[in-house]
């Protein structure tokens, strides 16, 4: 789905009458996720589980922090394994992602992205997936996304905040972009990590931390000239980050989070940036969801995280690689 504008109303706007006709519908919401968390029994792995989650529908950037995380302990070899749902994949799991095998469709293309760095498991049942990690030689899970999942014992929570977005309006979904109340998600955190350079205030007692997404390789495409699309959670970042290279918008186009591309599609983007002297491009999580034999045609962006305070969060990391048995 593409994001509401009323859920993030700009600087000196209300959004309006919408959140509170749709508050019945967000009433439902909150208490499903209440009386789901209430019959939840969680499991306590054997391994320690590291959950980079959210409090917004959307994107926020937990795939590339939940990258950057399993190389940092990687490089301390610790075996990690990722554990995802695999949303908008076909297949409940829990099953190990094999990237020569399997696809968008099957897993979802976050699982995809993850598999890439280290072994990744997708799971419908987050009990059931860790429990098959663990098995496969797991030493350490991270969840990507998970924070509103009850069925887990979590070592440490990093919840990921937009920091020029923020909550939003403040309303639950579908009248506004929270999973669930901000008071509830932030006090079951154990840090915060503000994303990006923007200002917005979370009156919290956690420890924050903050980071940015940049491009991993700017070169590729600065001064060049460059029509862009992808179906993320925040499209104008992922643009904004393109101009910031020095690059040359001739076009860009925005599809729902998790848009399935069709041959149809990615052929008239192809024929558009043709018509426009253009290379077309997009982001790594959008370029393996489009068709495969046309892909060579499409150059995927990929993103990095840089971490402001790299000795806070080393030190976050270490009291969970040195959980006790």
């Amino acid at each position: 789905m593409r994001t509401p504008e009323f859920w993030y109303p700009s600087a000196g706007r209300r959004a309006g009458a919408l959140p509170w006709l749709l508050s019945p519908f967000a009433m439902c919401y909150r208490c499903v996720g209440r009386l789901r968390a209430f019959l939840a029994r969680p499991y306590g792995a054997s391994v320690p589980i590291i959950c980079v989650g959210n409090l917004t529908v959307g994107g926020a950037g937990k795939t590339p922090v939940a990258l950057a995380l399993a190389r940092r302990l990687v490089g301390k070899g610790v075996k990690v394994h990722f554990l995802t749902r695999g949303y908008g994949g076909a297949l409940s799991g829990p099953i190990r992602v094999e990237q020569n095998h399997h696809s968008a469709a099957d897993v979802g293309d976050e699982a995809l992205l993850l598999a890439a760095a280290a072994p990744c498991w997708v799971a419908r049942n987050r009990k059931d997936g860790a429990i098959a990690a663990i098995a496969g030689g797991a030493e350490l899970l991270i969840l990507d996304d998970g924070h509103q999942n009850p069925h887990l014992v979590k070592d440490l929570s990093l919840l990921l905040v937009d920091a020029e977005r923020g909550f939003g309006n403040g309303w639950v979904v579908p009248s506004g972009p929270l999973r669930e109340p901000v008071i509830r998600g932030l006090a079951r955190a154990d840090a915060v990590l503000m994303m990006g350079e923007g200002s917005q205030p979370i009156i919290t007692d956690k420890q924050q931390l903050r980071a940015h997404r940049h491009i991993r390789d700017p070169g590729t495409v600065r001064g060049k000239r460059l029509f862009a699309f992808c179906g993320i959670g925040a499209p104008q970042q992922f643009f904004a980050m393109l101009r910031e290279t020095g690059a040359e918008m001739a076009g860009e186009q925005v599809f729902a989070d998790h848009h399935p591309f069709t041959d149809h599609e990615i052929n008239q983007i192809i024929s558009r940036a043709a018509k426009s002297d253009a290379m077309p491009v997009t982001t790594e999580k959008d370029w393996v969801r489009l068709p495969p034999a046309l892909r060579p045609q499409i150059m995927a962006i990929g993103m990095e995280i840089q971490f402001a305070d790299e000795p806070a969060l080393a030190r976050l990391l270490e009291t969970v690689i040195h959980k006790p048995a």
